[in-house]
């Protein structure tokens, strides 16, 4: 299997905002935010659909979602923390975090990468990062 956009970014390959990381996951920021602080959490291990996942891999990735979610509420103070689980745009499984405010800030279309200063996402990452994680 070649790998993947979010693999190269495990591995270094590819520069990313990164929020938090164990030893199976990593969350970094989107390119392509919905709202600033978006979040992606992917697996280390490769797989194209989320539910592909052995169990064990499964329950870090929903317990890293939980530890992100949990930050973007306690820095951000969105209403809620909303997620995606979508899997189309990347064959490497990933789970989306984001917050909003209403249904309708929910249902926002994510930004163009372009529109995206990378100083933004690099000061929302020192925002959110969980410095003893990483």
């Amino acid at each position: 299997m070649q790998d993947s956009l979010f693999t190269k970014i495990i591995k270094g390959e590819i520069p990313a905002h990164k929020v938090y990381e164990s030893a199976t996951t990593l969350a970094f920021l989107t390119i392509s935010p919905i709202h600033p602080g978006h979040t992606l959490v992917v697996p280390k291990r490769q797989v194209d659909s989320l539910w592909e996942l052995p169990d064990a891999d499964y329950q870090a990735v929903m317990t890293t979602c939980k530890k992100v979610a949990n930050r973007i509420q306690e820095v951000l103070q969105p209403a809620r923390v909303g997620s995606h689980v979508a899997g189309a745009e990347v064959p490497h499984a990933h789970v989306h975090l984001f917050p909003f405010n209403s249904e309708d800030h929910f249902w926002d279309r994510p930004m163009d990468p372009e529109n995206v200063a990378d100083a933004e996402l690099a000061e929302m990452a020192a925002r959110l990062r969980m410095q003893d994680e990483l």
